[in-house]
């Protein structure tokens, strides 16, 4: 379908992991060298088994390689102190890792990062072997298309919907779509126009198209 864009159509996939043994120092190196500000570790079968952040490898300074003391009373602190003991990847990742697959929709990721308050996904296939990550950034990405394809694309998606062509005109500026004409058959104008709401790319909708009488245009909006 137009309008299910996948995980995988916006990932970033030049990955930079880390093995269960790689040494700490070589974790902030590759950060640095790479730019990135995590880095997946994987397993021998590229499976993510967990996650070195910035802030994973900041505990070593925050308690001074573990010379301070053992936080009480304090879950998080507890588990940044032990991790500061840590020498190699293993010993100061996060688990479990957040991954999505591949061909979930776009708006799935959104959601789950949303949800956790994360800047990023680790995507995997079907057999759970990491293929890429996919950040805020990346999904961010999909409201950068141009307004012609966004145009192309809404057009193909009412046809899909079941309005007959030239039954509406679409026009798009900004990202903003707008939709005149007239349809007549009972609750299509409404599903189609919410068809139109979600497809990745769209910043809105002007629906101006006109319904059998005495149909309420759907906003959206409980009353």
């Amino acid at each position: 379908m137009v309008d299910k864009m996948t995980v995988a159509s916006v990932m970033t996939t030049n990955v930079v992991t880390a093995l269960p043994d790689t040494p700490f120092r070589e974790l902030v190196l590759a950060m640095a060298d790479n730019e990135v500000s995590a880095l997946p570790v994987i397993d021998g079968d590229g499976r993510p088994i967990g996650v070195v952040s910035e802030a994973d490898l900041l505990a070593k300074q925050e308690f001074r390689g573990g010379q301070d003391e053992l936080p009480h009373g304090d879950r998080a602190g507890r588990d940044r102190w032990y991790r500061a003991l840590g020498h190699n990847a293993a010993e100061v990742m996060t688990t479990p890792v957040r991954a999505v697959h591949a061909d979930e929709p776009v708006s799935d990721a959104a959601r789950q990062l949303a949800k956790a308050g994360i800047r990023r996904l680790f995507v995997t296939d079907r057999d759970g072997r990491l293929i890429g990550v996919v950040s805020r950034r990346d999904l961010l990405g999909v409201y950068l298309c141009g307004d012609e394809e966004l145009r192309a694309r809404t057009a193909e998606l009412l046809l899909l919907a079941g309005i007959a062509p030239g039954a509406v005109d679409v026009r798009v500026d900004a990202g903003v779509v707008t939709v005149d004409g007239e349809v007549v058959r009972p609750g299509l104008a409404d599903a189609a126009v919410r068809l139109v709401r979600a497809l990745p790319g769209v910043v809105g909708v002007r629906d101006n198209v006109r319904r059998p009488v005495g149909e309420a245009v759907w906003t959206g909006f409980k009353p």
